[in-house]
C-alpha cells in the first residue's frame, strides 16, 4: 500500500497506510487533545469524547481525528476556530460534570478504585477487559445519560469476577478506574516483570526510594499487557521483612526440620555481621568441607528468579570453586522432564514457537496447564486467538478452568493417565493414516518401531485407564491431524509426574507425526514457570549440562569449558535438587549454597527436605527474606531484588531481554553478582568481571545458539530471540544427527503410589493467580495478599456433600507423608476423587504431603499425584 497525500493545516502531509489524522498530526508535532484514543497497543480508538475534533473542508460535521483516516486530497484544519470552540465546549462540560456530579465511588476492590463520576463512557475499559484480556467482566448498562460501566451483572467491583489484571486502569483516560493506591512518580524506569516466564515488559514508577506503580510496555511478549502480579505485586521489595544486614547463626541456636522462626525477628537465632565477616565465614565453611570431605560433599542451588549472568557465575563457582557438578535450580521441579524429552526428540530443550504464534493457529491444545492463573498474559493471547476463530481444546483433570468460555472442547481425563490418553490419540493418527507421510518420511526417524508399538494402544484399550470415551479420542485425533496449523501448550500437570518425560514424549510424537512443527501457527510450547527458568538452564545451572546444554559426561565439552574457565572440571556426574537433599539426609552432602531458592517450601515431602537442610554442616542462604530455608542457615547474605539489579533474562519464548534497576538495594543488601564474585574470590577464583555485560559476553561467546548476540546489541535492541532471531524453529532440519527428529514410544504406567482404602483420593498441587511459587515475594505484596490471604483446600461439591462438610469448614488432608489443615472451598470443575491445594502457604504447606518419587529421565518429582484422604478437622 502506498502513502496517502492530503493537506494538514495548509501544508502537504503524507499518511502511512492505516494511520489516522491524529497519528499523522502527532508524528508531525501538531498537538491535538484527546481522551478516548487509548494508549494500549491493541486499543482501538473510539472517537466518542470529541476532544480531538478537526474540521474537514466540505464536510458539515467535525470529525474525530483519533478514528478518522485521511483520504487522498482531504483538507484538514486542526486549529480552526470552529474546532477549537467545540473542544472548549466539550472540556467545559466534562469539568462541570466532574464538579456537579455526586461521585459514585466503589472502593470494594483491593487493587482498583472506581469513580463513576469521572467516567466519560468511552468504552476503552470494556475493550481492554473483553477484547484484550478476554476476561469479560466490564460492560455497559443503561441508556442515554444513564449509561454507565458495570462489573458482571452490576456488582461492586470487589465482589465481581475481576482478576485485577489492571488492563482497564491502563486504558482509562480519566481516572474513573485507577489503582487503589496512587502516587505521582518522580521518574520512570523501563524493565521486566519478575514473576512468570512470559517475560512482560513494564515500566516502574518511582517516587523517592519507593516503587509506587507499574504500567505495561509494548514488549514483544506482552504487547503492553500485565497480570495482577506484574501490575500490583511490586511492593514486596519494601516489606519490613527485607534482609538488610548479613547474619551469622548464634552458636547455641538450634536447628531442626520443624523449626519455625519469625522473619520479622531474625536476631532470635542470628546476629548481625559485617560483609567481610559473613563472606569469610561462608567461604571458610565450604573450604573446610571440601578439604575434609571432598568436593562432592558440597552442592549449590541457584535461582531461576535471578539473571542469566548470576546463574552463569553461580554454576561456574560450584563447578570450579567447589569442584562438583552438584548444582541445580527449580527447573528440576517444573520442566526437567519436558527438557529431557525435547532434547531427545527434537534436539533442543526450548520451545519451538513463541506464545503469540497461536494467533496463526487454527487449533490450540492446552494440556496439564492453567495459564489463566499461571501465565495470564499468555492466556490472553490464547483467548484472543480463540475469539478470532481458532479451535481451543483443553485436556486436564481439573477442567478448562479460566479458558472454559473460549474452549470448544474440554476433556477431563483421569489424574495420572496422561500417557494412556496420548497413546490413544497417537493410535488413531497412525491406524487411520492421518499422519503427514511426507513430513515423517523426510524429517522423522523411528516411525516403523513407533507404529508397531502404538497399534495395540487403541482408544478402547486405553479408555479404562484414561476415563475418556473412545469416540471423543477419535474426534480429537482427527481434528488435530487435519489442522492446518496446531500449537500445543503444556504445563506442570504434564511434567511433574514419574512418567513426566513419557507425557512430553507423547506430545512431541503428536506434533511430529502431523508435521505440526516448524511452521507458522504450529509448535510445541512448555510454559515456563519462573521468569528465567529458560535462561538459567541455557547457561548451565543444571547438573547434567554445561552452558549451551553440552553434557557434563562429554570429555570434549569439559575440556572446552576448562580452557575457558582455566580450571579443570570434575568427571563425576552431579546430583539434582531432590537427590542433593536425599544425600544431605544420608550425610553425604555436608555443605550447601542456596541463592534465591526456597527448597524448604518447594521440594516434595517437606519433612524430609527440611530434615536434610537442618542436618547440613554448613548452609549459606542468599535471599531477600529469612525464608523457611534460611531458618536453618549458618550464614545469611542479604541480596538484591529484581527491581534493584541490571541483567538479562530469557523468557519462555527464548526471548532475551534486559531488566534494569529502579532502586538501590536497602541497607547493606548487595547485588547478587557482587556476592557471588566475592565468594568466588575467597574460594581461590580470581574473577574480575566489570559488570553483567562482561559476564554476558563470556557465556554468549561459548553458546552457539547465542551467536551474534552481545551485551551491546542487547542494550541497543532490548529484546532478542535466539537463535538468530528465529521465533519458529526447525523449519528445515532438527539439531540431531542426520537432521531428523526422533519418535520415542511410551507405554502407560501408573503413578508411583495409587489410591487405596486408606488413601482413596488424589492430591494435586499448583499455583493461584494472585500468589506465586513459594509465596516469599507475593505474600509480602500487600494487594496480592489481600486478594488471596490464606491457605485453602479445593474439593468437589459431591465429595464435600458425601462427607457432610460445609464450604468454609476446616478440613484435614493427609497423605503417607503427613497432614495439614485449612478451610475447604467447593470447586465444581474438580472430579470427586481429586483434591487441589496451592503450595504457597507456609501455614499449610502442600509439599509436606507430596511424593518425592522421581521420573527416571528428568529426575523430576511426582508433585502432581499423591494418594490422599480428607476429613473434617477436629
Amino acid at each position: 500500500m502506498t502513502a496517502i497525500a492530503f493537506t494538514l493545516d495548509g501544508r502537504a502531509a503524507m499518511a502511512r497506510p492505516g494511520e489516522t489524522i491524529w497519528q499523522v498530526a502527532d508524528r508531525l508535532g501538531i498537538a491535538i487533545p484527546t481522551l478516548c484514543k487509548g494508549e494500549g497497543h491493541d486499543i482501538k480508538p473510539q472517537g466518542c469524547c470529541r476532544l480531538c475534533v478537526v474540521e474537514i473542508e466540505g464536510e458539515r460535521a467535525l470529525a474525530a481525528s483519533c478514528s478518522r483516516r485521511p483520504t487522498a486530497g482531504l483538507a484538514v484544519e486542526t486549529q480552526s476556530a470552529r474546532a477549537l470552540a467545540a473542544r472548549r465546549a466539550v472540556q467545559e462540560l466534562l469539568d462541570r460534570e466532574k464538579a456537579d456530579t455526586v461521585r459514585q465511588r466503589d472502593a470494594s476492590h483491593p487493587a482498583i478504585a472506581v469513580d463513576h463520576g469521572r467516567c466519560v463512557r468511552c468504552g476503552l475499559c470494556v475493550q481492554a477487559c473483553r477484547a484484550i484480556q478476554g476476561n469479560d467482566v466490564i460492560g455497559m448498562a443503561g441508556r442515554g445519560a444513564g449509561t454507565r460501566i458495570v462489573f458482571d451483572l452490576d456488582r461492586p467491583m470487589g465482589s465481581s469476577s475481576c482478576v485485577a489484571c489492571g488492563e482497564c486502569v491502563q486504558a482509562c483516560p480519566t481516572g474513573a478506574l485507577a489503582p487503589a493506591k496512587q502516587a505521582v512518580s518522580d521518574w520512570n524506569v523501563d524493565s521486566l516483570c519478575p514473576y512468570c516466564g512470559v517475560g512482560c515488559q513494564l515500566t516502574y514508577q518511582v517516587k523517592g526510594a519507593r516503587i509506587v506503580g507499574v504500567t505495561g510496555r509494548n514488549g514483544p511478549a506482552n504487547a503492553g499487557r500485565l497480570c495482577v502480579k506484574g501490575r500490583f505485586g511490586f511492593d514486596y521489595i519494601h516489606h519490613p521483612h527485607r534482609l538488610t544486614m548479613p547474619l551469622i547463626r548464634l552458636p547455641d541456636a538450634p536447628k531442626g526440620a520443624d523449626l519455625a522462626l519469625d522473619p520479622a525477628h531474625p536476631l532470635s537465632h542470628f546476629r548481625e555481621a559485617s560483609w567481610e565477616e559473613a563472606l569469610d565465614a561462608a567461604a571458610q565453611g565450604f573450604q573446610k568441607i571440601r578439604t575434609e570431605q571432598g568436593p562432592h560433599a558440597l552442592a549449590g542451588f541457584g535461582s531461576a528468579k535471578g539473571s542469566n549472568e548470576e546463574a552463569y557465575l553461580f554454576q561456574r563457582l560450584i563447578r570450579t570453586g567447589f569442584g562438583t557438578h552438584n548444582v541445580d535450580h527449580c527447573t528440576r521441579l517444573c520442566h526437567a522432564s519436558s527438557v529431557a524429552a525435547l532434547m531427545e526428540g527434537v534436539g533442543s530443550g526450548a520451545v519451538t514457537a513463541p506464545v503469540r504464534e497461536c494467533a496463526n493457529s487454527d487449533l490450540i491444545l492446552v494440556i496439564g496447564a492453567n495459564p489463566c492463573s499461571n501465565h495470564p498474559v499468555a492466556a490472553s493471547f490464547i483467548k484472543n486467538a480463540a475469539a478470532m476463530g481458532a479451535g481451543l481444546v483443553v485436556l486436564d483433570p481439573r477442567g478448562a478452568r479460566g479458558l472454559s468460555r473460549y474452549a470448544d472442547d474440554a476433556i477431563a481425563f483421569r489424574p495420572g493417565a496422561d500417557v494412556a490418553l496420548l497413546d490413544a490419540l497417537l493410535n488413531v493418527i497412525v491406524s487411520e493414516n492421518l499422519y503427514d507421510a511426507r513430513f515423517v518420511a523426510e524429517r522423522v526417524e523411528g516411525f516403523a518401531a513407533f507404529a508397531q508399538h502404538i497399534r495395540r494402544l487403541t482408544p478402547e484399550a486405553m479408555a479404562p485407564l484414561s476415563g475418556v470415551a473412545p469416540e471423543r479420542v477419535r474426534a480429537l485425533a482427527r481434528r488435530y491431524a487435519r489442522a492446518k496449523a496446531a500449537m500445543i501448550f503444556w504445563g506442570m500437570g504434564i511434567s511433574q509426574h514419574t512418567h513426566g518425560t513419557d507425557n512430553a514424549r507423547g506430545l512431541i510424537a503428536l506434533a511430529l507425526l502431523c508435521g505440526q512443527v516448524g511452521r507458522p501457527g504450529a509448535g510445541l510450547h512448555p510454559l515456563r514457570g519462573q521468569n528465567n527458568v529458560q535462561g538459567a538452564s541455557d547457561v548451565g545451572l543444571i547438573p547434567m549440562f554445561l552452558p549451551g546444554y553440552r553434557p557434563t559426561k562429554d570429555p570434549a565439552a569439559r575440556d572446552d569449558f576448562a580452557r575457558l574457565w582455566k580450571h579443570a572440571l570434575p568427571e563425576t556426574p552431579g546430583l539434582t535438587v531432590v537427590e542433593i537433599l536425599d544425600a544431605a539426609n544420608a550425610g553425604d552432602v555436608k555443605g550447601l549454597y542456596v541463592m534465591g531458592e526456597n527448597p524448604a517450601m518447594s521440594d516434595p515431602d517437606l519433612g524430609h527436605a527440611r530434615a536434610g537442610l537442618a542436618r547440613l554442616e554448613h548452609l549459606v542462604v542468599q535471599d531477600l527474606f529469612l525464608t523457611e530455608t534460611a531458618f536453618n542457615a549458618d550464614v545469611v547474605l542479604p541480596a538484591s531484588a529484581f527491581p534493584e539489579k541490571l541483567g538479562s533474562f530469557t523468557n519462555t519464548d527464548r526471548l532475551i531481554q534486559i531488566g534494569r534497576p529502579a532502586l538501590e538495594p536497602p541497607g547493606q543488601a548487595k547485588p547478587d553478582l557482587w556476592i557471588i564474585q566475592e565468594l568466588a574470590g575467597r574460594l581461590g577464583l580470581g574473577w574480575n568481571y566489570a559488570g553483567p555485560g562482561a559476564v554476558f559476553d563470556e557465556f554468549a561467546g561459548a553458546i552457539p545458539a547465542f551467536a551474534g548476540i552481545t551485551w551491546a546489541r542487547l542494550e541497543r535492541e532490548e529484546a532478542i530471540t535466539y537463535p538468530n532471531g528465529q521465533g519458529i524453529l526447525f523449519a528445515e532440519r532438527f539439531p540431531l544427527p542426520g537432521g531428523k527428529a526422533r519418535l520415542v514410544p511410551a507405554s502407560p504406567r501408573p503413578p508411583d503410589e495409587i489410591p487405596d482404602a486408606d488413601y482413596p483420593l488424589v492430591l494435586t498441587t499448583g499455583r493461584l493467580l494472585e500468589q506465586w511459587h513459594t509465596g516469599a515475594m507475593t505474600r509480602r505484596a500487600e494487594t496480592l495478599e489481600r486478594l488471596s490471604p490464606g491457605p485453602v483446600v479445593f474439593a468437589a461439591p459431591a465429595r464435600l456433600a458425601a462427607l457432610n462438610i460445609g464450604e468454609g469448614a476446616r478440613v484435614r488432608v493427609e497423605t503417607r507423608r503427613g497432614g495439614l489443615e485449612a478451610p475447604v472451598l467447593a470447586d465444581a470443575d474438580l472430579p470427586a476423587d481429586l483434591l487441589f491445594i496451592p503450595f504457597c502457604y507456609a501455614e499449610a504447606p502442600a509439599n509436606a504431603l507430596t511424593n518425592p518419587a522421581l521420573d527416571p529421565f528428568g529426575k523430576i518429582p511426582e508433585l502432581k499425584f499423591a494418594a490422599a484422604r480428607i476429613a473434617k478437622a477436629n
